[in-house]
């Protein structure tokens, strides 16, 4: 499992990139996902508009900042959630699997209890939410778990 993690030096910079995404993603939840503040002509595989007929393969003209604060969460969280640790050892690729498997479970319950009590356009927001609830969930749990096993400093 540890050939796929990422070298230890990306956490930093992980954390600087997560950070402001996330304070920037409740910024645009609080305004409704309806920003409008970086404007732009992209490429889409599939673009189903409103009001219109569906395009695919084509370029359109959209707000890109969804698009911009998702991205850098999504790339901040892999880079803080899957960089080795200083000492990687396995005591803690056990702890970062029993949090990825703790945050898998957290999330689908989570999302069955979205289905079965959460309807309408409401329902759409839940789903915004939990595109980023496994990696959230993990990175919180992940590091919670290293900080409450940490061993002091003179017991090394």
């Amino acid at each position: 499992m540890t050939s796929l993690l990422l070298p230890h030096r990306f956490k930093k910079p992980g954390w600087f990139i997560l950070i402001p995404a996330a304070l920037a993603g409740i910024l645009i939840s609080i305004m409704d996902f309806d920003a409008q503040l970086l404007k732009g002509t992209v490429f889409a595989i599939a673009n189903d508009p409103l009001l219109g007929e569906d395009h695919f393969f084509s370029f359109i003209k959209t707000d890109l900042t969804n698009t911009v604060v998702g991205s850098l969460f999504i790339i901040g969280g892999l880079l803080v959630g899957f960089s080795r640790e200083k000492k990687e050892d396995e005591f803690i690729a056990n702890l970062r699997l029993t949090s990825l498997l703790w945050a898998v479970w957290v999330s689908y319950i989570l999302l069955l209890l979205a289905f079965l009590f959460i309807y309408g356009a409401v329902f759409f927001s839940v789903m915004v939410y939990n595109m980023f609830t496994v990696l959230i969930i993990f990175i919180i749990r992940f590091n919670f778990l290293l900080y409450k096993n940490a061993v002091p400093a003179n017991e090394k």
